[in-house]
């Protein structure tokens, strides 16, 4: 029976992220015991809200005491939870909007980003927040290309190889556990992962002009073809 709902609930998106198995078992046991008073739409805003408490941490820690970054690994989870449900509730429901949903999740993860990313400049020192702006920018890239990704192959996928957006919460959520226990270390640690982000992104970005050039080739014998058959 879980096989059945895993197949469900994921066939419509390849993923490639290290935890996609443990994820993909822990949503498919969760999904059936979502009471049904808490619709798709319901999930999305529970995911916002999560982005609103790791936003908050940031805040409290800068003006109350630093442990309140501990707060914003509860929000990471809460942001997990509404924004990895929200989607597959409504497949498991037979209740999906593809477009509609397209739409809303690509949203909602930029604005929690952009929450994220200023939250952490309220809290970095001096010129380390510049770093939270270019990991903001970073992550606008990297959502960029996976939508001119489904453009070009009409396959939707939200991971990056083998990291996806609940391996960069775990990550995000391991620096604050470390800036709480080493204060300070959450610049370099930023620092770091916009390096990584540029250099992964760089990649992506090249495998996408390739395949964009694959398209075009494949395109222009198409037509070819056609014009020499009609």
């Amino acid at each position: 029976m879980s096989q059945e709902i895993n197949k469900k609930l994921f066939q419509d998106r390849k993923r490639t992220n290290i935890l996609n198995v443990a994820e993909q078992k822990y949503i498919s046991y969760l999904v059936p015991r979502i009471p049904s008073w808490i619709s798709s739409d319901g999930l999305t805003a529970i995911g916002f809200f999560g982005s609103v408490i790791i936003l908050a941490s940031f805040l409290l820690a800068e003006y109350v005491a630093r442990p309140f970054l501990l707060l914003g690994i509860i929000g990471f989870f809460i942001q997990w939870f509404g924004d990895s449900l929200d989607g597959r509730i409504a497949f498991y429901r037979d209740k999906s909007r593809k477009w509609y949903g397209f739409a809303l999740d690509i949203i909602m993860d930029w604005v929690s980003t952009v929450m994220i990313g200023l939250g952490y400049v309220f809290y970095a020192p001096d010129d380390f927040k510049y770093s939270g702006f270019v990991l903001v920018a970073l992550y606008g890239w990297a959502m960029i290309i996976s939508q001119l990704r489904y453009k070009i192959t009409d396959n939707y996928t939200i991971d990056a190889g083998l990291l996806g957006p609940t391996e960069i919460r775990v990550i995000i959520g391991a620096v604050l556990l470390l800036e709480v226990l080493v204060p300070s270390s959450i610049n370099y640690s930023v620092i770091v992962i916009c390096i990584a982000l540029f250099f992964i992104n760089l990649g992506d970005t090249k495998k996408l002009l390739q395949l964009g050039d694959e398209r075009d080739i494949a395109e222009k014998k198409r037509k070819s073809e056609n014009e020499i058959n009609g």
